[in-house]
């Protein structure tokens, strides 16, 4: 069977964070799961809000951004129709967590994956950029 090597994106997106209490932790490290094996991606999270809403994301090859599922503390949420044989996630606020699931790797899986409290990317990824980048431009934040 074929090794895979799935990175996951260090750190997290937070777009009008307030005052630095709402942000997103993922463990520092890449995941490697063997073609067919479940993994797990985690993603903790602290928020001011009463609702929480978290999203996932996946940079592909080209490094453009592409929205997977979001799942909401009320309600459900939304997945991509080409994620959603394989991927899942469930939005748990008491342990504060919404990890992603896919459920049988593939190669086509090895990618940077990163969650967010809110949407990053929509019709422009400009925006997710602008965003990451430093002031000087000269480096990505908390991307490792």
């Amino acid at each position: 069977m074929a090794s895979l090597f799935i990175s996951v994106l260090l750190a997290a997106v937070c777009l009008e964070c307030r005052a630095q209490k709402d942000n997103v932790l993922q463990p520092k490290g890449d995941v490697t799961a063997t073609e067919g094996e479940a993994v797990t991606l985690g993603c903790q999270y602290n928020s001011i809000s009463s609702n929480d809403y978290l999203f996932w994301y996946k940079l592909g090859g080209n490094n453009s951004p592409k929205f997977i599922l979001s799942r909401f503390k009320i309600g459900t949420g939304k997945i991509e129709d080409e994620f959603k044989d394989r991927y899942s996630s469930t939005l748990n606020s008491t342990s504060r967590s919404v990890d992603l699931q896919i459920s049988s790797a593939a190669v086509s899986d090895s990618a940077v994956y990163y969650c967010a409290l809110q949407p990053t990317v929509t019709e422009n990824t400009k925006t997710l950029y602008k965003n990451l980048w430093s002031k000087d431009n000269r480096i990505l934040h908390n991307i490792h």
